[in-house]
């Protein structure tokens, strides 16, 4: 993705936000100048990569294939000094915009739609070597409500819904294409989505950049070490 193109999905998802009086703590707005002054007393964010999220997946059509997200707040599974065992994220998601088939080995997150237009969810259970059960219901966990359905079946959230998805259920989810674009929230458990990530098809995690200019934010993989 070109750092043009990841500035302007920024700014958008700002915008979105502001539309749903969604706020963002403080550290979500920092400049990368400023990020260059912040010592030790930031290192949860660094450490816990929250912050900002854009990916394309390493397939260079974001439009299509991508995803904005905020780690607002997050745990730590591989550093006991951050104990907290729930996660926390905001979602961009445009319209006819996919995320892929995927599961997660450890992880139980609700999905909420926060506003906007239709989420469409299709989910399967995954087999014992991690393929997709195309023969099995699946029993969906919507808001207090649970029962099942054939698998892949097409799942509709209108804002305000949400869908509780458990390990080893494959997802992908998407927002119509005549819709607008919207916010999906995630309350989950903590997670580390460099390694609790399976998808069906093999994917990238973060972009490649191409920098034709300066970064308005920084991502959650690029911040610099702390001033000492």
């Amino acid at each position: 993705m070109k750092r043009s193109e990841i500035n302007a999905v920024i700014k958008q998802f700002e915008a979105l936000l502001k539309e749903y009086k969604f706020e963002l703590p403080p550290f979500l707005s920092f400049t990368p100048e400023e990020w260059e002054t912040k010592g030790h007393e930031y290192d949860e964010i660094r450490d816990n990569a929250l912050g900002w999220d854009i990916t394309d997946y390493g397939e260079g059509n974001f439009e299509k294939k991508g995803l904005s997200l905020i780690t607002i707040r997050n745990g730590n599974v591989n550093d006991p000094k951050y104990t907290k065992t729930y996660a926390e994220k905001i979602m961009m998601t445009l319209p006819g915009q996919i995320s892929p088939n995927h599961f997660h080995w450890n992880k139980m997150e609700d999905i909420i739609n926060r506003g906007g237009g239709t989420v469409v969810f299709r989910l399967w259970n995954a087999t014992k070597d991690e393929q997709l059960d195309l023969v099995n219901d699946v029993l969906i966990c919507r808001d207090g409500r649970r029962y099942y359905v054939p698998a892949g079946s097409e799942i509709l959230l209108e804002p305000g819904e949400s869908l509780s998805l458990y390990p080893y259920y494959y997802h992908e989810f998407t927002v119509k294409e005549d819709s607008i674009p919207t916010l999906i929230g995630e309350v989950s458990m903590c997670n580390d989505d460099n390694c609790d990530n399976r998808f069906l098809e093999p994917l990238g995690r973060f972009p490649s950049i191409e920098e034709d200019e300066p970064a308005y934010r920084l991502l959650c993989n690029e911040y610099p070490p702390a001033k000492d």
